[in-house]
């Protein structure tokens, strides 16, 4: 028996009386051992008809009328919203890394900046095909305490698809230097981030990879896409930033918002500053760029100007956003400033009566809430 189709007009409630049914789309599903109808509502808007029904939104519900079938369900493949067609992983493994040059290795924080952050491109002649939002795999020369070669680290890659040059022929990292006092009052230095930071032009590395899907770009390109980093967490918006404004593309050309949040302690920790005010100028109505300074900035109330205290003073915008279907966040960064965003978050879906952390397990699932953290 064929399926029928049937639209109707329903009164649902308003976000009050159920926020996360108006606030995300959702579904009924109404069985029999004879047939079953499902109904699927998209997230709705406010507008005048909200009003004119006494608070109540009047939503267009389509129904789907099928009888059962003794065939096994047709499994529907999901289709990513992110740009991950064609992608590549794990070209290179640690067995067998690429053997990549140093071309470039400079130092991009300044001397006064607590620790040192540098900024190095590696040849690859197009051997290590990667994309916006990927790692590499970077093996340090030497051997550990036990005789054995070091393992790899992972690095997000700093560089868009086609390089510092443009070409495609190249990858880049943006690596701080390690360097801490342990208990026993000795100072220890990072294996694999002094042996990149050292590195002079010329010199070989071991690259394996690339990893990753988390952290790819969506496909939409009119999409909202807020940025969340801290320190090195800016490489993979660096190569989001780069494709999006300082590149030419036959099929892809951004149109949507970019809003970068960047948290360091100081102003002399300011990654790649002059870069993303050179985008700011080309792209005003695309791109909006905010800094937190720990260090030298404080809010209303005196606080420390953390990435979450900046994110705070347009928290009613963020959360409009984020009832979108078009918005994507990415975090990436230290670990610890996903608490700091969660507890905006949490109070901010509080007043529509929505439970932060379902909603956030929904946007997961709708690929528009990525974390990458260390």
């Amino acid at each position: 028996m064929a399926s029928a189709a049937v639209t109707a007009a329903v009164i649902l409630p308003s976000s009050k009386s159920s926020p996360l049914l108006s606030s995300r789309a959702s579904s009924i599903c109404i069985s029999s051992a004879e047939s079953s109808v499902a109904f699927q509502r998209a997230r709705p808007g406010r507008s005048a008809a909200s009003s004119a029904n006494g608070g109540r939104l009047a939503s267009s519900v389509r129904a789907q009328v099928t009888t059962t079938s003794t065939e096994a369900p047709v499994k529907v493949e999901k289709v990513s919203k992110k740009n991950e067609e064609g992608v590549v992983t794990n070209k290179y493994k640690p067995k067998s890394p690429y053997i990549g040059r140093c071309l470039l290795n400079t130092r991009i924080t300044g001397d006064d900046a607590p620790g040192e952050t540098w900024h190095m491109v590696f040849s690859t002649e197009g051997e290590l095909p990667y994309r916006e939002g990927q790692s590499v795999g970077v093996i340090p020369d030497g051997i550990d305490k036990n005789g054995k070669p070091h393992k790899l680290r992972l690095y997000s890659i700093a560089s868009s698809a086609l390089g510092d040059f443009g070409d495609s022929k190249t990858v880049s990292l943006c690596v701080k230097r390690l360097v801490y006092t342990n208990d026993q009052g000795e100072i220890v230095k990072g294996v694999c981030s002094n042996f990149l930071c050292d590195l002079k032009p010329g010199a070989d590395v071991k690259l394996t990879g690339p990893v990753g899907k988390e952290m790819l770009m969506p496909k939409d390109p009119n999409a909202t896409i807020i940025m969340l980093g801290t320190g090195t967490g800016i490489a993979p918006f660096r190569s989001f930033l780069w494709k999006m404004f300082f590149e030419k593309h036959e099929d892809y050309k951004f149109n949507g918002l970019a809003w970068l949040f960047l948290g360091v302690p100081t102003s002399s920790s300011l990654l790649y500053k002059e870069e993303f005010e050179k985008m700011k100028e080309k792209a005003p109505d695309n791109f909006r760029l905010d800094f937190a300074v720990s260090r030298e900035q404080t809010n209303e109330k005196g606080e420390k100007m953390y990435i979450q205290t900046r994110m705070a003073q347009y928290a009613e915008e963020l959360w409009e956003l984020l009832k979108k279907d078009d918005t994507y966040v990415y975090m990436c960064g230290l670990k610890g400033m996903e608490k700091g965003i969660d507890d905006i978050m949490v109070s901010l879906a509080a007043k529509d009566g929505i439970d932060w952390t379902t909603y956030k397990k929904e946007l997961k699932r709708a690929e528009q809430w990525n974390v990458e953290v260390y």
